[in-house]
């Protein structure tokens, strides 16, 4: 992981850092997409909800 600054933000618009950005953003592509874009599916992590939308796959997949 490069040591760029990133923000994601769950459903209620709070700031969460996963411990590890790589394995959050493999699990996401592994089970939240079809065919290389989000697939509107709930992702629960933390106790926080991540609606996996196509622009917020696009813009994960930029960090």
């Amino acid at each position: 992981m490069s040591t760029k600054e990133f923000v994601i933000k769950d459903d209620n618009g709070r700031i969460y850092h996963p411990e590890n950005l790589n394995e959050f953003k493999n699990h996401i592509k592994k089970y939240h997409t079809v065919d290389g874009v989000g697939d509107n599916s709930l992702h629960i992590e933390g106790g926080r909800f991540f609606t996996i939308s196509k622009t917020f796959y696009e813009n994960l997949m930029k960090v």
